[in-house]
Parts: C-alpha cells; sequence; structure tokens
C-alpha cells in the first residue's frame, strides 16, 4: 500500500502540470465554442487531431525507449543523447517539408485551413516533439517541481494569449475603443494556434539547459538497439492516436458537404472535451506510472502491487464517472449552447477513455518483457476496428457513429491486452471486482438518470446526484475495508 500511496503523491505532483493546467487550457472551450461558430470549431479541432497523429510519429516511441534503456544500461547520458538527436533530426526535417509544401496540404486535407494555418500547426508540432525527452529527463530524475513549473508556464502563456485574443483586446476596441497589438474587429480561429505556438516557444525556452545536455556521440549499435525497441512503441502510440484522433479526421472526409461536416466536427469535438475529467487523470496517471512501474520491474511483489494499482484506478474512474454523468447540468455549460445536442455521446466517450485507462495499466506487461511488437499488435487491431467502424457508421450515425467506435475499440484493446498480458506475464487483477464495482456505477446512474427529470430543478437535482455519488463511494470503502480485514485474517 506504500507503494501505492507513492505513486499517488507522484500523479499528484504532475497532476499539478496535467490535470490543474490542462483543466485551465480546457476552460477556454466555454470561450472558444462562444466566439467561433460550428464551422470554425470544427476547423481547429481538425487541425489538433493532426498534431496529435504528427507528434507520435516525431518522437517515434523515444520517451518509453528511453526510461527503459536508462534503467537497463545505466548509461542515462548516452540515453538521452541519442534519443534526443533522434528526435531532433525528424523534427527539424518535418518542419522544413512541411513549410515548403504547405499550400499542397492545406489543399490536401479539406479542413478549409490556409497554408498559414498549416505553417503554424508544423512548427507546434516540431517544437513539442523536440520537448518530449527533456521533460522525460525530468520525470527520469524525479524533478516533478521543475517538470510542474515549465509545464504550467507554457500552458500559461497559451491560456493568457487566448484570453487576450478573443476577450481582452476584443473588449478594449469595441467597449473602450483602445486597438491592443495584434486585435482587429474579426477574430480569426488562428489565434487559438498562435496561442499555442507562443506557448510552445516559452516551453523550448525554459527546457534549454536540459536540452544542451545533448552530447554529439554517434553510437550505431546503440541507437538500432533503441530504435529497435521504440519503432513498435511508435506503431503502438500511431494507432493509439488513429483510435483517439482519426474520427475528427473520418467526419470531414466522409461526410460529403464540408460545412455539415465540419459543423458535426465542431459538435463531437466540443463534447468529447466533456470527457476531460477522466482524461486528464489518466494523463496524469501515465506520466507517474510508466517510471514507477520500471522502477518496481525487479520488486519480488511487483504483480501484486500492479494488480492493486489497477483496482484503485478503476475505482477513481468510476467515481469519475458518476461526477460527471450526475451533474451533467453543470457540466454541460461547459460548452456553448448550439453544441449541447451532441451530449449524447457523453457517456459512451467517458466509458470509452475508462476502458483506454485500463488498457494503459495492462501495457505494462509488453514493456516490461520487452515484447513492444505484441503490444504493436493490439494497438494495430485496434486502428483497424476505429477505421472500418467509422467508415460504416459515420456515414449513419455522425458523430454519434464516431463515439461508439471510440468505446467498441478502446473495449476491444482492452480484452486483448488483459489475455496476452495474463499469458505472458500473469498478474492478479481483480476481475470480479471490475464488474461488480462497473455494474454499480452503472445501476446508480440509471437511477441518477431516471430521478434527475427535466422536473427535478436546482440544488434537488445537484443534492440526488451528489448523493448517489457517495453511495458509491462509502460502499466502495466499507467493501475495500472488509476485503482488507479479510485478506489479513488468511
Amino acid at each position: 500500500m506504500s507503494n501505492i500511496k507513492k505513486l499517488a503523491g507522484q500523479t499528484a505532483i504532475y497532476g499539478l502540470s496535467t490535470i490543474v493546467g490542462r483543466f485551465l487550457n480546457y476552460l477556454l472551450v466555454p470561450i472558444q465554442t462562444r466566439v467561433f461558430n460550428l464551422v470554425q470549431f470544427g476547423t481547429i479541432t481538425g487541425l489538433y487531431a493532426y498534431i496529435t497523429f504528427l507528434n507520435v510519429l516525431l518522437t517515434h516511441g523515444m520517451e518509453t525507449t528511453f526510461f527503459r534503456f536508462a534503467e537497463k544500461h545505466n548509461h542515462e547520458q548516452r540515453i538521452y543523447s541519442t534519443a534526443m538527436r533522434s528526435v531532433l533530426f525528424f523534427s527539424l526535417v518535418f518542419g522544413f517539408l512541411t513549410f515548403l509544401f504547405a499550400n499542397q496540404i492545406a489543399t490536401l486535407i479539406h479542413m478549409g485551413a490556409t497554408a498559414y494555418y498549416i505553417k503554424i500547426v508544423a512548427a507546434i508540432i516540431s517544437l513539442d516533439a523536440i520537448a518530449a525527452i527533456p521533460f522525460a529527463l525530468l520525470r527520469k530524475e524525479n524533478k516533478a517541481l521543475r517538470f510542474a513549473l515549465i509545464k504550467n508556464a507554457g500552458i500559461a502563456a497559451t491560456i493568457f494569449l487566448n484570453i487576450y485574443f478573443m476577450v481582452i483586446g476584443p473588449y478594449c476596441l469595441s467597449e473602450k475603443h483602445i486597438q491592443l497589438p495584434f486585435i482587429t474587429n474579426q477574430i480569426d480561429p488562428s489565434v487559438i494556434l498562435i496561442a499555442n505556438l507562443c506557448g510552445s516557444i516559452l516551453t523550448f525556452l525554459l527546457l534549454i539547459p536540459e536540452i544542451i545536455k545533448i552530447r554529439f556521440e554517434r553510437n550505431r549499435a546503440l541507437y538500432q538497439e533503441m530504435l529497435e525497441y521504440a519503432i513498435p512503441i511508435m506503431f503502438i502510440g500511431f494507432a493509439g492516436m488513429i483510435n483517439e484522433t482519426l474520427d475528427r479526421i473520418m467526419l470531414v472526409q466522409l461526410i460529403p458537404d464540408q460545412s455539415t461536416a465540419l459543423r458535426m466536427n465542431g459538435i463531437y469535438g466540443a463534447n468529447y472535451k466533456l470527457s476531460i475529467v477522466i482524461t486528464l487523470f489518466i494523463q496524469a496517471f501515465k506520466y507517474a506510472a510508466e517510471p514507477f512501474f520500471f522502477k518496481h520491474g525487479k520488486n519480488n511483489s511487483k504483480t501484486q502491487i500492479y494488480a492493486d494499482v489497477m483496482h484503485v484506478f478503476i475505482l477513481v474512474c468510476l467515481s469519475i464517472f458518476l461526477l460527471v454523468m450526475l451533474n451533467m447540468r453543470l457540466f454541460e455549460q461547459f460548452i456553448g449552447a448550439e453544441f449541447r445536442e451532441g451530449l449524447i455521446i457523453v457517456p459512451v466517450l467517458l466509458w470509452a477513455n475508462i476502458f483506454l485507462g485500463i488498457y494503459y495499466n495492462l501495457s505494462i506487461w509488453y514493456k516490461l518483457t520487452d515484447q513492444t511488437s505484441k503490444g504493436a499488435y493490439i494497438a494495430v487491431a485496434g486502428a483497424i476496428i476505429t477505421v472500418i467502424l467509422n467508415y460504416m457508421l459515420i456515414p449513419i450515425l455522425g458523430y454519434y457513429g464516431a463515439a461508439i467506435s471510440t468505446a467498441i475499440c478502446y473495449g476491444t484493446m482492452m480484452v486483448m491486452g488483459y489475455a496476452m498480458g495474463q499469458k505472458y506475464y500473469p498478474i492478479p487483477y481483480k476481475v470480479r471486482s471490475f464488474f461488480g464495482y462497473s455494474a454499480l456505477a452503472l445501476l446508480l446512474y440509471a437511477i441518477g438518470y431516471y430521478l434527475q427529470n427535466s422536473s427535478v430543478q436546482g440544488s434537488t437535482y445537484y443534492f440526488i446526484g451528489n448523493g448517489l455519488l457517495f453511495v458509491f463511494i462509502l460502499i466502495a470503502i466499507i467493501n475495500e475495508k472488509s476485503n482488507t480485514k479479510l485478506h489479513a485474517k488468511n
């Protein structure tokens, strides 16, 4: 249990840079969905889908590879420099080629974006990729505070500039007749990208002390060994991005009318944001868990530690699911009124993210056993499912089809990850507890959905919802204490 408390502490520290920072960033969504229309927001949503895709390609699995090889070979400086040189090379080549062919790319992706947009996106992707390995070094050295400060500095700059471009500047111009720098009568969606780029530049500058630690000493054998480990990780990450973001690209490609497609993309992207509470928790958990899992890889009781971590993780995720769904009237205010027709997809996406989080926990077996190729098989299978289901369902169901495809994909990957993990690296996960607690959470949600009908208003609505959430937490606490006592007796 002390190991779980330590992991929880690490998760909390990284959460300051991930949960708090990104949550503040997500708080821009209410502004963005009120300043921009569905088509404009859909365009930005599509461009960010490409950003996540390409960032995975440019880092090409070197973050996880750095952790694994630094522990395995005990030559941290050499491993860091090798990973850094590789990412730096691919990022610079990508940036140059994208700037060179920006006009052609803008025409190819059918997003209504100009070459100007494409160049900003390319700069963001390149800078973020280069920053990935220095951030991994900070995590490896347990410099969580510096990690958090730099992450939050970049996020703070992005948030401030968004508010400057969309709130402060327009207000001063319209109400005070003061024209601040870079402010015009028309707010272009590109200001979101420009703000992001400035945040990425600041992050890059703050990471210079880590970046200059790179040594240009070639070691072809080491680089080849690292690539053999990293490439399957890259395919896993790329397939994961297909599962996570391809739907926003396919919505634009599969709906014949571009305006309708971008409208759907805007609705889907905005409602996807309502699953952020689980998404941010998973992200913070990942930052802390990966080095934690590798560190305990030689512990005699490691499998029990991994099982206990999974159990607590699931309980937290189910609590978050109930928190969001039983307080939906509050959470729906997060997005503009015209985007709320897509609220029906929120519970589906919440469960999709729970499945994904569980899969991240399960994936430790192929990382510890150096069988990353098997993890790649699972990720590719998920990607194939995503492509096929989106191709089948989006033309019929629109963004709801995209949400269903996401949930089925992550659920399949979760099942495959568990089945293969138990064969190659058995861990005593509490499967019955997962189904039991999941059934309880769904039952309480159904009760809340029935009791919180449209006629229930004000504090009564929130009393019912949070009362049911409290019931879930109370049952879980009582049950876990009972199980702990029974285990102690045995």
